[in-house]
């Protein structure tokens, strides 16, 4: 499978961003990955991303698809014959459209489940809700932009926690066969994030005590981009 390169806009994408200890993060990983650490910690979290404007490059912008979409995902490292890659694991990814539910993993890479999105946004603050249509995840978090990370995070500044984040850009997808994972590469034109104060924030996947027992996983902080020039393409799947 190889998606046309195709772009468009990132109108919003927050990364909600949670610190998780190294054993537990390790257990919902396939090999050959690992959790990449920053502080003694693993990093996963979700990320929560408006789509406009999506089109193959020859494509006019009046004919692009716009959606919401959700990845659940850790930060990772892994080895092979070419050394050592860094990126993302992608447990699970849902979306406002009918398209990316039908098309993702037979048309282009990454099987996306159908869901609602309930989003307010006035450019400073942001509150958004999404439920998945098999009732598996649900997230909620209400957030305003602020000049500063918060005081209990593992990433000393902001410069930190964009550097951490910027490498990550190629993306591995489980899917339903669960021995291959598709694989996607996101280019985007320029990187700046700004840190977010969470007023609320809930996750049925990250507060599964089933996958992180108490203890195991806090909330760390978020970060938002806006009005992003990108591009996705294709990147060979991996078997596991």
């Amino acid at each position: 499978m190889r998606l046309p390169r195709v772009h468009g806009i990132i109108r919003r994408r927050l990364l909600v961003n949670f610190r998780i200890d190294p054993a537990a993060a390790q257990r919902q990983l396939p090999a050959p990955f690992r959790p990449k650490l920053h502080a003694g910690f693993a990093v996963g979290g979700i990320c929560l991303i408006r789509l406009e404007g999506i089109r193959p490059r020859r494509f006019p912008q009046m004919l692009g698809l716009s959606s919401e979409n959700a990845a659940h995902r850790f930060a990772v490292v892994w080895n092979d014959t070419d050394g050592e890659h860094e990126g993302v694991y992608i447990p699970r990814r849902d979306s406002s459209s009918l398209l990316n539910q039908l098309a993702g993993g037979r048309l282009f890479p990454g099987e996306h489940h159908r869901a609602r999105f309930d989003v307010s946004d006035d450019g400073n603050h942001v509150r958004l809700e999404m439920a998945s249509s098999d009732h598996v995840v649900g997230v909620r978090v209400a957030a305003s932009v602020v000049s500063e990370l918060p005081a209990g995070s593992i990433f000393g500044s902001l410069a930190d926690a964009s550097a951490f984040f910027e490498p990550g850009s190629l993306g591995y997808s489980a899917t339903a066969s669960g021995h291959m994972l598709d694989g996607i590469v996101l280019r985007t034109t320029t990187w700046e994030v700004q840190p977010l104060h969470v007023e609320s924030v809930e996750s049925s996947y990250f507060s599964n005590q089933e996958l992180f027992p108490a203890g195991s996983i806090a909330f760390d902080c978020a970060l938002i981009m806006r009005n992003i020039a990108h591009e996705w393409e294709s990147a060979a799947a991996m078997y596991v």
